[in-house]
């Protein structure tokens, strides 16, 4: 089971929108190098809505080849179409992914049973570890614990990235799941809390900005260690908020752009953090002495 901080990579890009490979390999052994313990590419912080089927693929295999094994890779390869994320599951497994992150389908709605189905076929169709996520400030579709529960009898469905910020989810779940059954958060704000609960890590956007931190925390918090983990995570707080002062992933890309880790570029309709916004991430960040 992977454990700790899961990071939700950025796809850095140049101001024409142009994927940058090289900022992209820099990234990923910026992560390697902070003690990150694996990485999803092309999720949700990573563009996965405006990046096209051949971009997608290109950047699972190029973090997959970066990470060399190092670190497990996660593959962001859900769909609002059964059909779109089995391809695209195929594809990530063909790249050498580790597991798959599939979020539940969004705009179409479908009920607690068509959740089931869709999972199911996925899994059915490719055999490689399958974490489903669930984010309905997203989707607008929230998959409950009952129907974890009966996914996670499916032998390569292996966790779920809870993104509600409902911390009873967690009782919710393990009730309803096998101890090998990992349970992750996708909310940074209550990470902590979700970990001392019993929960594994945390899919984050904050690690991009903060990995050592946020790696230690989380370790800590999954000991049972609150003492240290709230130390810790009290440099933090101020990124898990700013980080979400506009649509994800706009801040944490402005952050980074600012630490010089990568140049200024996003994709319509995605726009560039706005000014008004700057002092508010920038004094987060000087909280988490990420920048001096």
């Amino acid at each position: 089971m992977i454990q700790g901080s899961i990071v939700a990579l950025v796809t850095p890009m140049e101001a024409s929108g142009a994927i940058d490979f090289k900022r992209l390999k820099t990234l990923v052994a910026f992560h390697i190098e902070q003690g990150t313990d694996a990485l999803v590419a092309v999720g949700t912080t990573g563009e996965s809505a405006t990046l096209d089927e051949g971009e997608h693929c290109t950047v699972i295999k190029a973090v997959v080849d970066y990470v060399d094994g190092k670190i497990p890779v996660i593959a962001g390869t859900g769909a609002n179409s059964t059909t779109e994320a089995i391809n695209l599951t195929q594809k990530a497994k063909q790249a050498g992914a580790d597991a798959c992150l599939i979020v539940t389908p969004y705009y179409n709605k479908p009920t607690q049973e068509g959740l089931y189905l869709h999972h199911k076929a996925i899994a059915e169709a490719v055999d490689i570890p399958q974490i489903l996520y669930n984010v309905p400030g997203r989707t607008v579709c929230d998959m409950l614990p009952e129907t974890v529960g009966r996914l996670s009898h499916i032998p390569n469905i292996v966790g779920i990235k809870e993104a509600t910020g409902d911390l009873s989810r967690v009782k919710k779940i393990r009730d309803l799941v096998d101890s090998d059954f990992a349970i992750y958060t996708g909310d940074d704000a209550s990470s902590r809390e979700f970990c001392l609960l019993g929960g594994h890590g945390s899919i984050t956007v904050t690690g991009n900005v903060a990995p050592r931190l946020v790696h230690d925390m989380l370790m800590a918090a999954i000991a049972g260690d609150s003492e240290t983990a709230l130390a810790i995570d009290s440099k933090l707080t101020g990124l898990h908020e700013a980080l979400f002062i506009q649509s994800n992933p706009i801040p944490v890309k402005w952050a980074m752009v600012e630490m010089g880790l990568m140049d200024k570029g996003i994709r319509l309709p995605l726009t560039w953090l706005t000014e008004e916004c700057f002092d508010v991430v920038r004094a987060a960040m000087h909280q988490a002495e990420v920048i001096q």
